[in-house]
């Protein structure tokens, strides 16, 4: 018998009933039209906690109070924290959480802001998972891990359960994966009662653990990446063989294909997921004709990004649009050069966001000036045509 049946997540949705969000699963008709598939989302991001870790995280606490418990201890990058944070703070819990070092500060912040004890340590989840567990033996605590741990599989797995209900023609779903809890769940729900639907596990490129452990490759892991949710270097042993039992294909998208999802996800339904949370949607855009035409699902699992790398990115997207374009423009150096310049720009229908006029550090000719703009632009045909209406007038100029 494995480690999480069916019955187990029925049981965890009972428990659960009441104390976290039935979430929206709803069709983003634009999205399909981009696809060319029919792509529904599920907003864990609502969450109080913004995040589909509160249900496992909840899950376990119950059992444990049960159990009389003095206090728990966890390892998380941000969003299993404040679940377990979160609930042990209702349940009368002590709960301290071992945080890695660069975890974003909106993160630490709401996980003190429910009343947990913060310990910052180590350069990846794995470093901070050790530390929690000595701490758990130091101090006689309850160890709540992230993802391995049949308790939590199974209150993650009540998103299945509520997909299908929501949307009972889905056949295919598409889910991040990190240590793989939230994916076992879902595929040990869907499973028993549709069979025939199609799972795809998403990691990203920087950290393939789960795909090297079940497809037996030798991808290379990175250090860091936007997506730290699931940026998991040794996935669970539980979820590991749920996983080659039940989920069809494990894919990798990279770093720019999530940055897209995040920003696509921000623009077209004004909801704001952090990296993992848009890891399903960058598989789509990355492979669109492998869902051409198929009923797809999505699990919006986390909206916990902070506002400082989400500028990043929304600039970085706007950049890959055509939207904000850098254009580099060579001109005599004599008086009211630069306004001809701005002229020529505005007249192009471009608006200038920033202007540095540059002699000293140019290769032009001394007589010369070197002028660079960042522009706000339509899309790639209207940067185009601004370089064009530049050249026709006279100047050197080219984007880049």
């Amino acid at each position: 018998m494995a480690a999480v049946e069916y019955a187990d997540i029925e049981a965890a949705a009972g428990r659960l009933a009441g104390h976290v969000l039935d979430t929206p699963c709803v069709e983003s008709r634009t999205i399909g039209q981009i696809i060319g598939a029919q792509v529904f989302l599920k907003f864990e991001n609502l969450q109080f906690t913004a995040s589909f870790k509160e249900r496992g995280a909840l899950n376990k606490l119950l059992a444990l109070a049960k159990q009389g418990v003095a206090g728990v201890v966890a390892a998380s990058a941000g969003n299993h924290a404040q679940g377990v944070a979160h609930h042990a703070q209702r349940l009368g819990l002590r709960a301290v959480i071992v945080m890695p070092v660069h975890t974003p500060t909106v993160k630490v912040e709401r996980t003190l802001g429910f009343g947990a004890e913060v310990v910052l340590h180590g350069e990846s989840f794995d470093e901070a998972r050790d530390r929690a567990l000595a701490i758990a033996e130091e101090q006689k605590l309850a160890f709540v891990h992230p993802f391995d741990d049949p308790l939590v599989i199974a209150g993650q797995g009540t998103i299945g359960l509520e997909m299908l209900r929501a949307q009972p023609e889905l056949d295919t779903l598409v889910i991040a994966v990190g240590g793989g809890g939230l994916i076992s769940g879902i595929a040990t729900a869907v499973r028993a009662v549709r069979p025939d639907i199609r799972i795809i596990g998403v990691q990203t490129a920087r950290f393939p653990a789960m795909v090297n452990a079940v497809k037996g490759t030798q991808h290379p892991q990175g250090l860091t990446t936007i997506a730290e949710g699931i940026a998991v270097g040794q996935p669970g042993e539980i979820t590991r063989a749920l996983i080659a039992e039940r989920v069809d294909d494990l894919v990798l998208v990279d770093e720019g294909d999530i940055e897209q999802a995040i920003v696509m996800l921000l623009e077209i339904e004004k909801t704001l997921v952090e990296g993992a949370g848009a890891a399903g949607l960058a598989a789509l855009l990355k492979e669109p004709e492998r869902y051409a035409g198929r009923k797809v699902g999505l699990v919006l699992c986390g909206g916990n990004i902070d506002p400082m790398l989400l500028s990043a990115i929304i600039g970085r997207g706007m950049v890959r649009a055509g939207r904000l374009a850098r254009i580099r423009v060579g001109a005599r150096d004599t008086p009211g050069v630069l306004a001809k310049i701005t002229s020529v720009v505005a007249q192009a229908g471009a608006n200038i966001d920033e202007v540095h006029h540059q002699r000293a550090f140019s290769t032009l000719s001394a007589q010369n000036v070197e002028v660079e703009l960042v522009l706000q632009t339509r899309n790639p045909r209207h940067v185009a045509d601004v370089v064009a209406a530049l050249q026709t007038a006279g100047f050197g100029a080219q984007a880049y």
